[in-house]
C-alpha cells in the first residue's frame, strides 16, 4: 500500500524555521515527483515546492522563493521541506504528494497525498 506520512509541523514564531519530512512507504520515491502543498483555512490548496524524480528539477512558488528549500533523500525514501524566515501568512496545513510525472505534480493534481501536518506561525 502506497503511503505518504508528513511530520515536523508545529508552532513557530515569525522569523523562525521548521523542517517538514515526508516519508514514503510501499513504493520507491526515486521514480516519483514529490510536491509540497499547503492549505490555509478557507482557501484552496496551493503548490509550494516540487522536485522531479528523474532529473532533480525543482519548482518553487514565488511566495516562498529564497525561504523554502525542497530536497530528497532517496536512500531514506524521504523528501524534506526546509522552511526559513517563516511568516504568519505561511500558516497552513502542509501536505506532501507524489506522482509519476513532474508536470502533474506542479499542476497540483498528483495521484497520492499524505494526511498533512499543521504549521502555525504566530508570536
Amino acid at each position: 500500500q502506497l503511503q505518504l506520512v508528513e511530520s515536523g509541523g508545529g508552532l513557530v514564531q515569525p522569523g523562525g524555521s521548521l523542517t517538514l519530512s515526508c516519508e514514503a512507504s510501499g513504493f520507491a520515491l526515486d521514480y516519483y515527483a514529490i510536491g509540497w502543498f499547503r492549505q490555509a483555512p478557507g482557501k484552496a490548496h496551493k503548490g509550494v515546492s516540487c522536485v522531479s524524480g528523474s532529473d532533480g528539477s525543482t519548482y518553487c512558488d514565488d511566495s516562498v522563493k529564497g525561504r523554502f528549500t525542497i530536497s530528497r533523500d532517496n536512500a531514506k525514501n524521504t523528501v524534506y521541506l526546509q522552511m526559513n524566515s517563516l511568516q504568519p501568512e505561511d500558516t497552513a496545513v502542509y501536505y506532501c504528494a507524489a506522482d509519476r510525472y513532474f508536470a502533474t505534480t506542479v499542476a497540483g493534481v498528483p495521484d497520492y497525498w499524505g494526511q498533512g501536518t499543521q504549521v502555525t506561525v504566530s508570536s
